[in-house]
């Protein structure tokens, strides 16, 4: 191939995507080759699947200041970006590992509600007076975990945290009528729950035995390597 040929091949862009407004999504790492996507839309339908976004990525946004991406041709080499569906930017600090939002905000319910990506800190370290687990959705192996951070100097009103529950995971069937494990075993109090371990919100239905964590936990994500 003449030198000439070489100049017209743009070269490959290295790029790193986060999940919008996932406090613990580690980014995952794309080569952009425009022999491979031939189109933004291509682009995005691949970052859809290797992130495992719930919804189909249809936006790319600068992670500091919400600035729209527009085409292929506008992503540069070695910086970052945030995947969103149609909803709106989520400003986190993505480009430092334990993402969080405003520290110590207290919900509705009363429940305190630490830092959540604090625990990055300090790979399997814990933060004082903060517990955290992981829910998944009952059913739904297309929506990742979301993170529950609670804080141990609060008391636990069970009912509380179950509106909590029904409010973060927008269960197609209605309100969280409990929580399971994932073996399916019910969990029937805040003493039994285990900080950092995985559980299934569940409404009215019954418990489906399905394999959430392997499908949707990925194998390099900080879900799996803080805890």
């Amino acid at each position: 191939m003449s030198p000439r040929g070489l100049a017209l091949a743009p070269p490959a862009k290295n790029v790193v995507v986060y999940r919008n407004g996932d406090p613990f999504f580690p980014g995952r790492k794309f080569v952009v080759n425009q022999r491979q996507f031939l189109t933004f839309e291509a682009f995005l339908n691949e970052v859809t699947k290797s992130i495992h976004a719930p919804l189909a990525v249809r936006n790319l946004y600068t992670p500091r200041h919400g600035h729209r991406v527009a085409e292929l041709g506008d992503l540069q080499d070695g910086c970052q970006y945030v995947a969103a569906g149609f909803e709106k930017f989520k400003r986190l600090d993505y480009l430092n590992r334990g993402r969080k939002e405003l520290r110590g905000t207290r919900n509705s319910q009363g429940l305190q509600a630490g830092p959540a990506g604090e625990k990055g800190t300090a790979l399997g370290g814990s933060v004082p007076g903060l517990s955290l687990f992981f829910v998944f959705r009952n059913g739904d192996l297309l929506s990742p975990p979301f993170p529950l951070p609670l804080s141990k100097s609060t008391p636990l009103q069970w009912d509380a945290l179950l509106a909590t529950l029904t409010e973060k995971a927008d269960l197609r069937s209605g309100a969280v009528n409990k929580l399971c494990r994932l073996d399916g075993t019910q969990v029937s109090g805040g003493e039994e729950l285990v900080n950092g371990d995985y559980y299934v919100a569940v409404g009215n239905e019954e418990y489906k035995k399905l394999p959430y964590f392997e499908l949707l936990v990925p194998q390099d994500s900080v879900y799996k390597t803080l805890w």
